[in-house]
């Protein structure tokens, strides 16, 4: 089977891992190898050390697109879940895919920042109103939301399922699933 890298990009608590493991069980059931990269995971191990500077946040996107490339590569339907809040970032790691000839798929999980904050998952943007954190992507600091992605989902307006199957009918689309 050929492998993919599927990028979802958002704001924090928009529903990009939520997506994503509903879409990964999908995939696992009609036989696929799939992955998931979340961020906070990736934070945790692969990038431990690293701020929230844009360049460093530019590192750990380009960390992740390098493992999710490898991956690919080698059949695996990689999942990733990032807020990724850079465009040129985002465009690094797609062409590294173009230029290594894997797929790849990049996802808007265009939900807006008032949902957002009221799902509000982890807390961040309580603390961000209260002001014990600073630089929370899409409120006190940058977030580029793709011109033109693959796919786009208001996740506000459906399900996690019907987002989950809106995202399988494009990779079905592409010859991908």
């Amino acid at each position: 089977m050929t492998g993919a890298t599927i990028w979802l990009t958002g704001l924090p608590s928009a529903g990009k891992t939520t997506i994503a493991l509903e879409l990964a069980g999908r995939l696992r059931a009609e036989g696929h190898r799939v992955e998931v990269l979340d961020g906070d995971e990736i934070r945790e191990f692969l990038s431990a050390g690293l701020g929230f500077s844009r360049e460093d946040r530019h590192i750990n996107v380009q960390r992740i697109g390098f493992v999710s490339e490898l991956l690919a590569s080698n059949g695996v339907k990689v999942l990733v879940p990032v807020i990724a809040p850079y465009a040129d970032s985002r465009e690094a790691v797609r062409k590294r895919h173009q230029t290594e000839g894997t797929p790849y798929l990049e996802v808007h999980v265009a939900t807006p920042v008032d949902v957002c904050s009221v799902r509000d998952v982890k807390g961040l943007y309580a603390k961000q109103a209260a002001g014990e954190i600073s630089g929370l992507t899409g409120v006190d600091d940058p977030y580029e939301a793709p011109e033109s992605p693959d796919l786009r989902i208001e996740s506000q307006d459906q399900t996690v399922q019907e987002s989950a199957a809106a995202l399988h009918a494009l990779l079905s689309e592409r010859g991908l699933a």
